[in-house]
């Protein structure tokens, strides 16, 4: 870790204000990162110092020791918020393979720290200031509070979900009564049954909005079932008022930090959650009418995250359904309707012309424009 050009005033005024990680005893060679910088620690490192203040996401991956392979665990994360001239204080757990910042509660152990951080200094590597705008620019939406409220209540987000079998089986009983796993499998299907099944751990869940199966009001008749398929601004409306009620622009924080799970937390339910908030917020014609301010932000939001993505990441996982052009195409066309601000039609305009640049996506070409929407109906109800 090293200075990246930067400002000597800037460097001076972290050095007296920023914000210090205390991290003690990580093992050589564990990756650690913190935002969107890592690196694989050295044999003198103690952690970060001259970090900004706010929220800050660190990152790490236990490594086998070269004899044993040498190969990298899955990552763990969490989000952290940090004041100025904080001091946080954590101690590397070798058998959870796990930081335990349970030192950072002990004042005396803090103080005895602070006192000692000349000492400390030259193991500490300086915050890499050098992503800091682009660390800002990804998560500018997103509040101590509301990285809180979706964090796990483990407090890590971890790449690999931490699953248990929905049955114990811990009679002979209970065992005898599931399926027997001593006779070859004559289909897949059979196969599949066979696997206990498997539920996260309590506490490690991801708590994200929940995004309701059903788009449409309870009684709605079949043309309002076809109309909610179409335009998805009920189920919208129904999220913000669940989980966003007081504050509807925590959503593109919700998408920020599905975002960044998923890009620096290697998190594939974020990357989910994050096309499942797309969706519901490029598909809401009605929405787009009434609420200005999101939409004008969904563009701030997603001109950033965009910029961050690697050139083959949409070759690799996206375009295979076409996902991203196709529901921004949709975007772009509501956008572009009757009762749209005028602000953010041409906000929309202008950014359309950035993807089209920069990706080279045709968002006028007819994707599946024949195609029939299939919607659900209500058990009991028929079209005649």
């Amino acid at each position: 870790m090293a200075f990246v050009d930067m400002d000597p005033d800037v460097a001076l005024r972290l050095f007296k204000e920023g914000a210090t990680l205390v991290l003690l005893g990580v093992p050589q060679g564990t990756e650690l990162g913190i935002d969107c910088k890592s690196w694989q620690v050295g044999p003198r490192f103690k952690g970060v110092k001259m970090i900004p203040p706010g929220l800050h996401f660190l990152h790490y991956s236990s490594v086998n020791s070269p004899s044993c392979g040498g190969e990298i665990g899955p990552k763990t994360g969490l989000f952290l918020t940090l004041k100025p001239k904080d001091i946080m204080l954590a101690n590397w757990d070798p058998k959870e393979e796990d930081l335990d910042f349970s030192a950072s509660q002990n004042e005396e152990e803090v103080s005895r720290i602070r006192a000692t951080l000349q000492d400390l200094d030259p193991h500490l590597g300086p915050y890499p200031y050098e992503v800091m705008r682009k660390w800002v620019s990804l998560t500018d939406r997103l509040s101590e509070e509301l990285a809180n409220n979706l964090q796990p209540l483990s407090g890590r987000i971890c790449a690999f979900s931490d699953v248990i079998p929905e049955l114990q089986l811990r009679h002979t009983k209970d065992r005898a009564e599931q399926p027997r796993n001593d006779t070859a499998c004559q289909s897949m299907k059979e196969g599949l049954n066979r696997l206990p099944r498997m539920k996260q751990r309590e506490g490690t869940e991801l708590r994200f909005s929940v995004i309701p199966e059903k788009k449409y009001p309870a009684g709605a008749t079949p043309a309002e079932i076809t109309q909610c398929s179409l335009d998805l601004s009920y189920a919208l409306e129904t999220v913000l008022e669940k989980n966003h009620e007081l504050q509807p622009l925590n959503l593109l924080g919700e998408l920020q930090f599905a975002f960044v799970c998923f890009l620096i937390g290697n998190v594939y339910e974020g990357f989910e959650h994050w096309k499942s908030l797309l969706t519901l917020l490029c598909r809401s014609e009605e929405a787009m009418r009434k609420r200005k301010e999101l939409y004008l932000g969904l563009i701030a939001v997603l001109y950033h995250q965009l910029g961050e993505i690697p050139p083959d990441f949409f070759v690799d996982i996206v375009s295979q359904s076409n996902f991203l052009t196709s529901t921004l195409q949709d975007f772009f066309q509501f956008s572009s309707g009757a009762g749209i601000d005028g602000t953010l039609r041409k906000r929309a305009e202008k950014f359309k012309a950035h993807l089209t640049k920069k990706f080279r996506w045709d968002f006028d070409a007819d994707l599946d424009d024949c195609a029939p929407v299939v919607v659900e109906l209500p058990e009991g109800v028929t079209v005649d």
